[in-house]
């Protein structure tokens, strides 16, 4: 069974809330790219993609060097493995409940069809 780090959790899934943030991973999953190239990327202010890149450091999605006055970002060393199976737990139980539910409305549908030749017949 998969032990969950609530705090690794809620860092990711904080990270992953804004669009902004998840277009920089899109971005960063097919080259490294500078803060200030992404900063132009995504149309904001040098101030602002830093304080996103930071967001998605501290969750441990993307990692930063800065050599000489360029700070280069790419993906982080670790995946999103904790939060997908966290995911995939509550998607099986989401799935069961609404086969349940289509049990039971296939149900009603008979019952009514059923009820519906009594009236006629």
């Amino acid at each position: 069974m998969v032990q969950y780090q609530p705090a690794r959790l809620d860092a990711a899934f904080a990270a992953l809330s804004d669009s902004t943030r998840r277009g920089v991973l899109a971005r960063l999953g097919r080259a490294d790219a500078s803060i200030t190239d992404l900063a132009q990327n995504f149309q904001m202010t040098l101030t602002g993609m830093k304080k996103h890149v930071a967001v998605l450091e501290q969750a441990g999605l993307v990692r930063t060097e800065k050599v000489g006055r360029v700070r280069t970002c790419r993906l982080g060393l670790r995946g999103l493995e904790e939060e997908a199976a966290w995911i995939e737990r509550y998607r099986k139980i989401w799935a069961e409940r609404f086969g349940e539910l289509d049990i039971v409305v296939e149900e009603l549908k008979q019952k009514e069809k059923a009820n519906g030749r009594k009236k006629r017949g």
